[in-house]
């Protein structure tokens, strides 16, 4: 047998699975549609990164694994190439924009056919394609005729080195989600898309889907569901009122102050003329702080005090009023009431500005003394010092005060949100033009379908596309592009000069990849009934709050207009964890980004493939080490060599039924998304072969060696085709069915413990089936092979009932 070069069984594959188009979509005549999606990349660099790989490698063996199972499965790719981190990458290297990307483009594919998914390469989607972005176009029109895009001033986040605006979701702990930089507001007139409409069918929907546990409870507290009360006070000496929004009205005979955000919109009405030049200083010098920094937790409270009072009618307490940044005039309605000794920022406030904490609830084990400290702060209990309340749950006592409050008068029962509108303006030139024309006479009036796309200007010069923080974008200096006229009157008009957040044109790509020949509508009626909604998408958790959720609501948007007949985009959403190369978050600065350019030249697909599944568990992600990647490479080494001298004739294996076992053991691991472990039992299975190769019957020994090849080709497409073939069977091992198990054989009295240090697999042992972690630990600590690794200090044991154990030292 032939030495394993994997450079050229690879290539000889590749160009096979083309050329036959084993992968192609069939649109009519499969029976068994199954849409299996990845997140398609941003090429931000020249070329993918090590992390791009590790998540299309984990959706690929999913989806080979259906197609095993009888599925017709469409994996499509494409490029998410318009927007900011292209555009700044661009800017970075001193390039046009569009240069860029026609070498990227050509590039990051190269790559991904490199990688051996099964992609659909006729289907390919780039969103910077004018026959894509048309349809961009096309969803904005949609959404401002059915009323849910409109345009207005408001305080937006600003990031002033991309200078251009962000939504919310793109800044984190004050920064901006792109380039890091830190963000600041600005007062703008900007486009938005009414996601708040949506927000209780959004929130709703998470009780059924099957989505990843952590998305979802990260989406639910992005929209930040409350329900609660409005109370209005009136402000003594003034004809103003402050209406403030409270979720624990029960503790309200414990108020002793009022907060406003700095943007309350009659803020400076309330506040006394001897106190308006310290407020005004104070709100301009909040603006320039995005919401996340004045909400952090740990920050030093901050206010000013308006000079005003207003009374808390339960108790005819005297309330001075402040203003303070910790107080969001988007949230509820942008003005709270202190209730300091049952509430953390409250406490932390009355204490920064000498304000009287009043205890109305003692907690359950009976403490009732004076609250004094941060611990002390309880937010359930049973009520006192509130009267009608007092010795009542505080569940009980919350409906009972906001009944009281409403017959009262005083206020009235709402429900709030913390979710925004999402802002879709941006500032830059790399974007789909926002198809809007403003008419002196006639307003806003959205291009017509028929003049749809509204191309974005060739600009020849490298410095006219750059962004000058001046609030408009490069192309409002295009007088041939701004100069139009007006749909509906035909007389003198302006375009829009912003393009839209990238974020928008991701939205809802994976509704054109069935239906890219089309190019007389956005998505096919028929085509999109037979293939969507996707059957599963596996990405990054971090799109919890921004693609998922957009993506969402743009679905439900269409399924509402009668476009589509289903208002959730992915049947199921897997969140993969994040990979690391030794103990660091890769970065560019820290020079520790892997290419995988270099270890496929150098080990192969197939290797690099089964390295990145094995190094951790797919869901909470793993530790990239070099050494690790070179063990891989033996290992799919020491497969190759199984092949060899395969006619030879022994007296026969007595027990074959770790063949039955690892079919059915690789098959439970795949079904939960655990290749780790699905390897590791491969790997025993390689061992006890090699144990017992001498003693194989013919049969015996093409029964094992197909079942190796069937369970690992999702794993290492490449090297399992290459050896099928070698077996005498027919083209294509990724067109036969997962193998069979006898269940009688599966009955397992002993199993196979895979035993890692620091996420490398060091051995494994044999014990008795339901051992417990203290009898295998004690084994394995026993193996020659572990021993000289626990000289160092174990910090934890992960354990795995009838699977693994994990040494972290």
């Amino acid at each position: 047998m032939k030495k394993y070069i994997h450079e050229d069984i690879e290539k000889k594959w590749q160009e096979r699975w083309h050329e036959s188009a084993i992968y192609q979509l069939d649109s009519k005549g499969a029976n068994n549609p199954y849409f299996n999606l990845m997140m398609f990349p941003y090429p931000s660099a020249e070329g993918l990164h090590v992390g791009n790989m590790y998540a299309f490698t984990g959706s690929d063996i999913w989806g080979r694994y259906m197609r095993m199972q009888g599925y017709d499965v469409f994996e499509p790719i494409g490029l998410d190439g318009f927007g900011i981190h292209s555009e700044n990458y661009a800017i970075k290297i001193g390039e046009h924009i569009r240069d860029v990307s026609k070498r990227t483009e050509k590039h990051f594919y190269e790559q991904l056919m490199m990688t051996g998914n099964q992609y659909d390469w006729t289907r390919r989607v780039e969103t910077y394609n004018p026959n894509y972005y048309k349809w961009t176009q096309w969803l904005f029109v949609q959404m401002y005729r059915h009323g849910l895009a409109y345009r207005k001033k408001a305080t937006v986040n600003w990031c002033p080195s991309c200078k251009t605006v962000l939504s919310d979701e793109q800044v984190e702990g004050g920064k901006c989600e792109r380039c890091k930089s830190e963000t600041t507001t600005k007062d703008m007139e900007q486009w938005f898309w009414r996601i708040t409409d949506y927000a209780d069918r959004l929130l709703k929907n998470l009780e059924w889907i099957n989505w990843s546990e952590e998305v979802k409870i990260g989406q639910k507290n992005w929209i930040g569901k409350s329900v609660g009360i409005n109370i209005t006070y009136k402000v003594q000496d003034s004809e103003e009122t402050v209406t403030c929004f409270t979720s624990y009205p029960e503790t309200n005979f414990g108020a002793t102050f009022v907060v406003l955000a700095p943007e309350y919109p009659e803020v400076l009405k309330i506040t006394k003329k001897n106190h308006l030049n310290e407020v005004n200083k104070y709100i301009e010098k909040a603006k320039k702080k995005a919401d996340i920094e004045r909400i952090a937790e740990g920050k030093k409270k901050t206010g000013v005090f308006t000079g005003s009072y207003c009374l808390n009618q339960l108790t005819g307490y005297k309330m001075p009023i402040y203003v303070t940044d910790f107080v969001l005039g988007h949230v509820g309605t942008g003005a709270v009431v202190g209730v300091p000794g049952h509430d953390l920022r409250d406490f932390q406030f009355a204490k920064q500005f000498d304000l009287e904490v009043i205890r109305v609830m003692k907690t359950y084990d009976g403490d009732e003394s004076v609250i004094d400290k941060e611990e002390k702060v309880n937010h359930d209990g049973i009520m006192m010092n509130s009267e009608f309340l007092d010795d009542l749950d505080h569940k009980e006592a919350r409906e009972k005060i906001m009944d009281y409050i409403e017959k009262k008068g005083w206020g009235k029962k709402t429900v709030n949100y913390k979710l925004r509108d999402w802002c879709i303006s941006r500032q830059r030139y790399w974007g789909p033009p926002i198809p809007m024309i403003h008419c002196q006479k006639c307003g806003w009036v959205p291009v017509p379908e028929k003049d749809l796309p509204v191309l974005l200007p060739d600009i020849e010069k490298f410095e006219d596309v750059l962004p000058d923080g001046s609030g408009l974008g490069p192309l409002a200096k295009q007088k041939d592009f701004v100069e139009t006229t007006c749909p509906k009157c035909k007389g003198k008009a302006e375009r829009e000069t912003d393009v839209s957040d990238p974020f928008v044109d991701s939205c809802w790509y994976f509704l054109r990849y069935p239906s890219t020949e089309f190019d007389y509508v956005p998505f096919d009626k028929k085509r999109t009934e037979k293939w969507l909604p996707v059957d599963m998408y596996i990405g990054g958790k971090e799109h919890t709050v921004l693609h998922l959720l957009y993506s969402r609501f743009v679905t439900m948007a269409l399924n509402d207009w009668g476009f589509i007949n289903f208002e959730e985009p992915f049947e199921r959403f897997f969140g993969h964890g994040l990979l690391i190369k030794e103990g660091a978050k890769m970065s560019k600065s820290k020079g520790n980004v892997i290419n995988p350019d270099e270890y496929i030249q150098k080990y192969g697909a197939d290797a690099v493939r089964l390295y990145l599944m094995f190094l951790g568990d797919f869901e909470q992600g793993g530790d990239w080490r070099d050494t690790g990647m070179r063990g891989m490479h033996r290992f799919v080494k020491k497969v190759w060599s199984l092949f060899k001298d395969i006619g030879e004739e022994g007296k026969g294996v007595k027990n074959m039924s770790i063949v039955h076992r690892t079919i059915f053991g690789v098959e439970k691991d795949i079904k939960r998304l655990s290749y780790n472990t699905a390897i590791a039992k491969i790997m025993s299975f390689v061992n006890w072969y090699k144990e017992s190769a001498k003693d194989f019957t013919a049969n015996e020994r093409t029964e094992a060696l197909e079942t190796l090849c069937l369970v690992m080709a999702p794993f290492a497409p490449h090297i399992t085709e290459e050896l099928w073939e070698k077996l005498g069977n027919k083209y294509s091992i990724h067109q036969h069915g997962w193998p069979k198990y006898n269940k009688d054989l599966i009955k397992e009295e002993e199993v196979t413990i895979a035993v890692q240090i620091n996420g490398k697999l060091r051995d494994t042992i044999l014990v008795q089936a339901g051992a417990s972690q203290r009898e295998i630990e004690k084994v394995a600590r026993e193996s020659e092979k572990v021993k000289k690794y626990l000289k160092q200090k174990v910090k934890k044991v992960i354990f795995v009932k009838d699977k693994i154990i994990s040494f972290v030292v």
